[in-house]
This record gives C-alpha cells, structure tokens and sequence, in this order.
C-alpha cells in the first residue's frame, strides 16, 4: 500500500501543463551549444533572408583584396555575399543550399566587423557557434571632441596596454575604430568589455581600475570555496576625487514681467528733450568746435605735467636728514684721532733719529 502511495503522489499533477519534461535533467548542461547537423534542416530555407552594411572609404582597397577569402568562408555554410564598390556596401544572403536558419546572422556580424576594421582572419573565426561578437557605440557619450578624444586613449592605454590586459582577462579581441569599439569572444566575456568601455567613455571609472577587479576576481574564480560566497569584501573600492574647478558665476536672472521692455529713445527724442532740434546748425557747429577745444586744451595741459613731472626732484626723507649729522661728528672724531696717532708716530721717529751712539759707548753703564 506505501508503494502505490508514493506512485500516487509522484503521477499527481498541480496543473494541466505541469508534466515531467524530457529536457528537466539535472545531467543537460542547458548552456552547453551544440553543432548544427544539416539532417536537422534537410529542406532548406522557404524564404531569401539578407543583410547589407556600407564600409567607409579607407577599407575599399583592403575588402577588395580579402574578398575572396570570406567568400570562400561563407559559401561553406551556403551563404552568398556581394561587394557593392559604387555604393561602398557588402551584402549576405541565404540560398538553396543554406541549412543553418542561424547563420545568415553570423554572416551578418561579420560583414559589421569587416567594417569596423578587424582583420578579415579574424573576422572569419564569428561564423563558429562558440564565437560571439559585440559592437559598441561610443561617439554618444561624450560631446566635446577634445574629450571624447582623450577617454578614448585611456580605454586604449600607453602603447594599447590597456586593451591588451583586457583581452588577456575577458579572452576577448577588441578593436577600438573611430566612434565604435568591436569585440569577439564569450558572451560573458563582452559583457566585462562593455561595462569596462562605458564606464571609461561616461567617467565612471578609469579602466586600470577595472583590469584590477577583473584581475582579483579571475584569482578568486580559481578557489572552489568561494563559489557560493560573496566576493565584495575582496573587491577593491575606488573613489573618485573631483578636482576642484572655478565656479562659473551665471548671469542674475530677473523676475519675470508679461509687458515687454519700454523703447529706447531715438536721437531726435534726445534733441527735442534737451531743446537742441530747435538750435540752428551754425549755433551747433560753434558748439562743437567748443567742446572739441575744451578737450584739446585738457589734453596738452595733462600731456605738459607729464613731462615736468620727470624733472620734479624726488622728496627725501627725514630720517636721512636727522640721521647726516651724527655721521659727520662721527667722520670728524675719526679724522681728529688718526691724525694724533700718526703725530705720536712721527715724533717718535724723530726721537730715534736724533739719538748719538757714541754717548752710548763711552758710558757703557748708562
């Protein structure tokens, strides 16, 4: 009876979908992609499926020469592809022989990665099931071009540095053109480059910081015990630091009035008002010859002090002038004292001079 029951309750159902599943298997790995076998799709497609993208100028002669290379790639799969050189534009589309209904997308990608300059070797590797790509627009972030110039060489780094650490970490290949960065990799692969490449283009955050929370947690990845736990307490913290900028002092804005601002009077307004319209014209020419004397004489008595000013002695002061006396007493006492010493001197040469030996010799004992 305890058999039938657990029967019972493992056939009983909540709802009229709630069935068991061929594919609710713990041992399916759901991430896992598989190959495409043509026998899935053995009619082919019902309907012609294409996709066009334009290539700027530069890449016209390089497409030319590796055209045959992603001919070859694409007819493989049963894709046909046209070089359009007229209207600078590549074509892919689907045919009879096309099995895969995914792989006009791929054909597309590639012909968007063709244009954004990646090497057609490189570019061919997007038609494998594994292989994903991401283009990422970055002209929109930034609207000064001297800034959009200068963020965009720090994703890049001295000597592409920068780029070549990220493709290390993410195992992606990146190629940063013009106002787009391309990458091809894993799909969470291309979800660090774009959070890194937005991050650097809105100034969030450089992206040397970036490689080295990817770098702590590549090492992290490779300790099983820290599979269910949190890695925040592991992860650096980066703040940022504002450099203090001058405050631009905007212009006062008034209150608001509905009537608009009264008219600004005219030239014969002001002549009425001060009664000038009335003068006759000779009365106002001499006016004027007046005013124009007035400012002339103004002139050469201002230009005349400037001159003179250059011949005006400078004023001295009064600490010079109480200070010259006490000098020259000084000086004096000085002159009165060298002049007695060299006196003394002199007298006493003339002492010695005028002294006889002789008195000396015969009275040996003086």
């Amino acid at each position: 009876m305890a058999d039938t029951g657990e029967v019972a309750e493992k056939t009983k159902h909540k709802g009229k979908h709630d069935k068991p599943k061929p594919w609710d298997d713990p041992s399916i790995d759901h991430w896992k992609v598989d190959k495409f076998d043509p026998s899935w799709n053995a009619g082919g497609m019902l309907e012609v499926s294409s996709f066009s993208t334009l290539f700027p100028e530069y890449r016209e002669k390089y497409l030319q020469e590796a055209w045959p290379v992603v001919k070859g790639a694409l007819k493989e799969h049963g894709i046909s592809c046209e070089l359009n050189l007229v209207e600078g534009s590549m074509t892919v589309s689907t045919t009879i022989k096309t099995k895969d209904p995914y792989i006009i997308m791929k054909a597309r990608d590639l012909i968007k990665l063709l244009s954004r300059s990646v090497p057609v070797h490189q570019a061919i590797k997007i038609l494998n099931d594994e292989m994903q790509c991401d283009i990422i627009k970055i002209g929109n972030f930034v609207s000064k071009r001297e800034r959009f110039v200068k963020r965009r060489q720090n994703l890049v780094g001295p000597n592409s540095s920068n780029l070549k650490a990220l493709e290390i970490l993410t195992g992606c290949y990146i190629v940063v053109q013009g106002n787009t960065v391309a990458a091809m990799g894993s799909f969470k692969g291309l979800k660090q480059v774009r959070k890194v490449v937005e991050d650097c283009m809105q100034n969030k955050l450089h992206p040397v910081y970036n490689i080295k929370i990817l770098m702590v947690k590549k090492e992290l990845a490779n300790d099983p015990r820290l599979a269910n736990e949190s890695w925040d307490r592991f992860l650096p913290k980066f703040k940022k630091n504002n450099v203090k900028r001058k405050k631009v002092k905007g212009k006062e804005k008034k209150p608001y009035t509905p009537f608009p601002p009264p008219p600004q009077p005219s030239k014969i307004d002001l002549e009425l008002e001060s009664g000038e319209y009335f003068v006759s014209n000779n009365k106002k020419l001499a006016k004027k010859w007046q005013e124009k004397q007035e400012k002339q004489a103004e002139k050469t008595s201002e230009n005349k002090r400037k001159r003179e000013a250059a011949f005006i002695p400078p004023k001295e002061s009064q600490k010079q002038e109480n200070a010259k006396p006490e000098d020259d007493n000084n000086d004096v006492a000085a002159m009165a004292m060298s002049l007695k010493k060299k006196a003394k001197e002199m007298g006493n040469k003339k002492a010695t001079k005028n002294t006889d030996p002789k008195k000396y010799i015969e009275n040996p004992e003086r």
